[in-house]
């Protein structure tokens, strides 16, 4: 059976992007989902002097290892002043470390939404510009704007999109 990992690109506890992913994920048929929360991945904030001193945290190396032992990954990033929020850019960051290929070419499935119009267009489009750079095979991305209006009770409500 084949594995997928989910994640938001956030550490929100109520995150609309980590819901946005999880109804994502109970779409698909006969596969195996992990769905990986970002606060179970706790990291001192990314510096050379850090790695030099002490190495590459452990919670760095765990979150590697989901990605490389799966056959896809369904990620919806969050959006913060118009780029990664900072615990998703942590992890991005020490995960380069290991391997700056860190997506391992698994067909990726690349998210966004947000509260406004645009439904987190600007992080997406950074993701769509550096993720390949990283080993990502983006396969398809999608971004849900007016988030409050197009997701309702945990599932998509416009027929449209």
């Amino acid at each position: 059976m084949k594995k997928i990992i989910a994640f938001a690109g956030t550490n929100s506890k109520n995150s609309i992007n980590k819901q946005l992913v999880t109804y994502a994920t109970s779409l698909l048929k006969d596969v195996e989902v992990k769905i990986l929360d970002l606060n179970d991945f706790e990291l001192p904030l990314y510096g050379i002097d850090f790695e030099n001193e002490y190495g590459i945290p452990n919670n760095a190396h765990k979150f590697l290892d989901f990605i490389k032992s799966s056959d896809g990954i369904m990620v919806s990033l969050a959006e913060h002043n118009g780029a990664y929020s900072t615990v998703f850019k942590n992890l991005f960051d020490w995960m380069s470390r290991i391997d700056g290929k860190l997506w391992s070419n698994k067909p990726m499935l690349l998210m966004s939404t947000a509260p406004g119009a645009r439904g987190g267009k600007s992080v997406l489009e950074i993701a769509l510009g550096r993720f390949p750079y990283m080993g990502g095979n983006i396969v398809a991305n999608f971004s849900l704007p007016f988030f409050g209006d197009n997701f309702v009770e945990g599932k998509l409500t416009n027929k449209e999109i």
